[in-house]
């Protein structure tokens, strides 16, 4: 079965914690600090296989995550790095945010590697946190916690063929007839509300990937009904398909039902004229002997002048389709195909939950302004305070949170030392 959907949850690994340790050594405070740094959590990464076609390798196995870094020993010995867990998917593969929607990354064209999780940063140990105030550090910082995320994986790109028509003509059954696909079928209007995608595999001829877009009405282009979202998928085909019930057998005039169409898609862009048409004409099983005939010969008079074929076809008996998709196949080897790329959407909220409790005292005997508690630890813990926007993210976390109120309350003055576990640095207002 042609899988071109699938719902993951996925999740780094997590940073191994610092170590606290002391060394045996003549003269020096508590045998002195000796604690490894934790090692850092494996990373989550998506890779384009030429080899594969589906995302059906992850609908049977819902949750990845990667290997947590080790924690640091004594001696100074390092934790070992968690091993990055490669995720392989076809090209096309768009990663999505399942809650928003919003594209992650588009594995695609010159993009083929994509960090999607980065492992958490190891915690260094006690250490690093001796001072001449400090010589016995008792603190070690903790490894940056594991990323996770429910992510959705959609297969776009490779949508080859665009079907299209007015609502109950017949695509959900072509489409279940010439692919696996398994489209909801019924006989009211807008029963696909969302494009179907399907594997057409032809015998000695390219097989190619064929969505059925869901049903236009008059006023698409302006947005009436769900129109916009149905033509955004008609950009990404590079055939069309119009799909018209030849039997007439809701009363609409299939030439009409064409021009209605095509002035839909040429109000939304022009550019979509340009892609090579197809008429399929369906429903031809209803019809009998001279009045099928006649059909077709109105349908061939109106628009093969104008380089479209017509294809006299039954979803229901498979009447023409073979002889439908062959062409298609043949078609497609002509026709140009353009890269489309989505462009990233979302971005990781770095935010601390504000439920955390924390502390601001001033130490006396050290002489500096203590900051702990888990909500600083967290912090401490996700941001890299040596980086731009890891300080930046540190400055506004410490405003944001009260902190800075806290410590001038305090009576902190510029100059002051301010500790937060292992951290130490001067305040200046």
């Amino acid at each position: 079965m042609f899988a071109d959907r699938a719902n993951i949850y996925i999740r780094s690994g997590k940073g191994g914690d610092g170590h606290v340790s002391f060394r045996r050594e003549l003269f020096v405070a508590a045998g002195g600090p000796n604690g490894g740094d934790g090692g850092k959590g494996g990373d989550i990464i998506f890779v384009v296989d030429e080899g594969l076609n589906t995302l059906s390798e992850f609908r049977y196995n819902r949750k990845y995550c990667a290997e947590d870094g080790g924690a640091g020993g004594k001696n100074n010995c390092t934790g070992k790095d968690g091993a990055d867990l490669i995720l392989k998917v076809p090209e096309g593969t768009v990663i999505k945010e399942a809650a928003s929607g919003k594209v992650i990354a588009d594995m695609s064209h010159e993009n083929r590697r994509e960090v999607i999780l980065r492992g958490g940063r190891g915690g260094k140990g006690n250490q690093h946190y001796a001072t001449a105030t400090m010589q016995v550090p008792k603190y070690a910082q903790p490894g940056q916690d594991a990323k996770e995320l429910n992510v959705l994986l959609e297969l776009k790109v490779i949508a080859d063929v665009g079907l299209v028509g007015f609502p109950n003509v017949g695509k959900s059954t072509f489409l279940s007839r010439v692919t696996n696909a398994k489209p909801k079928i019924a006989n009211y209007h807008f029963t696909t509300l969302n494009p179907n995608l399907g594997v057409v595999d032809l015998p000695d001829a390219d097989g190619f990937v064929i969505a059925d877009i869901p049903g236009l009405i008059e006023g698409a282009s302006q947005g009436v009904g769900l129109g916009h979202e149905f033509l955004r998928h008609i950009e990404r085909t590079r055939v069309i398909i119009h799909l018209v019930d030849a039997a007439s057998t809701e009363g609409r005039d299939p030439v009409e039902d064409i021009r209605t169409i095509n002035a839909e898609l040429a109000s939304y862009s022009a550019s979509l004229l340009d892609k090579p048409q197809i008429i399929a004409a369906n429903k031809m099983d209803v019809l009998y002997g001279e009045e099928a005939d006649t059909v077709k010969e109105k349908l061939c008079q109106a628009f093969e002048p104008e380089g479209i074929k017509v294809f006299a076809i039954s979803a229901v008996s498979g009447q023409g389709v073979k002889e439908l998709l062959y062409y298609v196949a043949e078609l497609l080897k002509t026709v140009e195909t353009k890269p489309q790329v989505f462009e990233r959407e979302y971005f990781e909220d770095p935010s601390i939950d504000i439920t955390l409790p924390y502390t601001v005292e001033y130490n006396a005997q050290d002489g500096v302004y203590v900051v702990e508690g888990p909500r600083v630890e967290k912090m401490l813990g996700y941001t890299n305070i040596d980086s731009e926007k890891g300080f930046e993210f540190f400055q506004k976390f410490l405003k944001d949170n009260g902190i800075l109120d806290e410590l001038v309350e305090l009576g902190i003055r510029d100059g002051d030392t301010v500790r937060m576990y292992g951290l130490e640095f001067d305040y200046y207002k």
